[in-house]
Parts: structure tokens; sequence; C-alpha cells
């Protein structure tokens, strides 16, 4: 019954942080995160919509794949998407109001969104997306994990070049680079969850 209320206020707490992080520190600057999260940062620069909603309709087709595959998965994280993508739109007025250089923002929404994205992993917990991409490839071609998120951000983040430029790639590579580091640091700490 604790691991649960645990579990529950990591998901909440997380995607808050996540949802502050993107708009408060990521969508001034027009940064790009990884994952589905870039790709429905993309759709909102680009097309306008709503960056949490693109979030779980993109990530539709991995959950049902998770459904019949990979049920632990599915259900370790179907939740933290719904959170996740909810707070994300519902906190959308904080774009406009922390106005910090691209180096403070780039600094905080790293520590803030990769806070948020290793406290849910803690507890066995995520926004679901790419991550299960990365792990059927991984499976699938026997590469580590790591390096598939790696080529998926970097390919995201690459797709954007061309419309947002090469100082904006730069600053969402370090970007990206900052919420790995702060996850690992979070994640690593005796991993005793059930």
């Amino acid at each position: 019954m604790i691991y649960i209320f645990q579990k529950t206020a990591a998901i909440i707490i997380g995607s808050l942080l996540i949802g502050v992080g993107i708009n408060g520190f990521l969508v001034p600057h027009h940064l790009l995160d990884g994952g589905i999260t870039g790709i429905a940062l993309m759709l909102h620069y680009y097309l306008g919509f709503p960056t949490g909603l693109s979030m779980f309709l993109l990530s539709i087709p991995l959950f049902i794949y998770a459904w019949i595959y990979k049920r632990s998965f599915f259900y370790n994280s179907f939740l933290g998407l719904i959170v996740v993508s909810t707070m994300i739109d519902w906190l959308a007025p904080l774009r406009t109001q922390f106005l910090l250089s691209i180096y403070i923002s780039v600094l905080l929404g790293g520590i803030i969104i990769g806070i948020g994205v290793g406290l849910m992993l803690r507890y066995k917990t995520s926004t679901g997306g790419t991550d299960l991409l990365a792990l059927i490839i991984s499976e699938a071609l026997s590469v580590n994990i790591g390096v598939i998120i790696l080529i998926i951000d970097g390919l995201i983040v690459t797709a954007g070049f061309n419309t947002l430029g090469i100082k904006t790639i730069i600053f969402s590579c370090l970007n990206i680079s900052i919420i790995g580091i702060i996850t690992s640091m979070i994640t690593k700490p005796s991993i005793h969850m059930k």
C-alpha cells in the first residue's frame, strides 16, 4: 500500500517537474528534448499543436504494442503518460513566466526535467514513448539500449535542424545531455524498486 502511494506521488511530482521544465525553460527558446517529447515539441513549434496531447497521440501505437507484447511496460508507463501529457498542457502558461537566458534555461530545464524523469524511473514508471521503441530495437538487434536511445534522440534533434537552426540544435543536445546525467544520478543509488 505504501509503495503504491509512493509510486503515485512519484508520477505526480515527476510529471509536474517535467511540465515545468518543458514549458518554463525549453519552449521559450524553441529547444527540443529527446524521444516522443522532442517530436511533440517539433509539432508544437511547426504547427502549434499542444505538446502534451501530441505526446499522448504519438505514444498510442507503442502502447498498443506494449499491451500485446510487453504488458508490464504498459502497466508501468500508461498512467505516467496520461499524467505527464496533462501536466505539460496544463502548465503551458509558464511559457511566458521565466524570461531567462538560453544558457540558464538549458541548465535549469535539464536539471528539473532530469529530476522528474529520474524520480519516475526510480519507481519503475515512466512516460513510455521511445523508451519502448528502443527496447524493441535493442532486443531485435542485440545492441545496448543506451546506444539506441542516443541514436533516436540524435535523429529527432537533427530533424529540427533546418527550421530551428544550429544554435538551437546545439543547446538542445546540451539539454538532453544534462537530462541524461541527472536522470542517471537519481536512478543509480539503491534501486530497490518492487
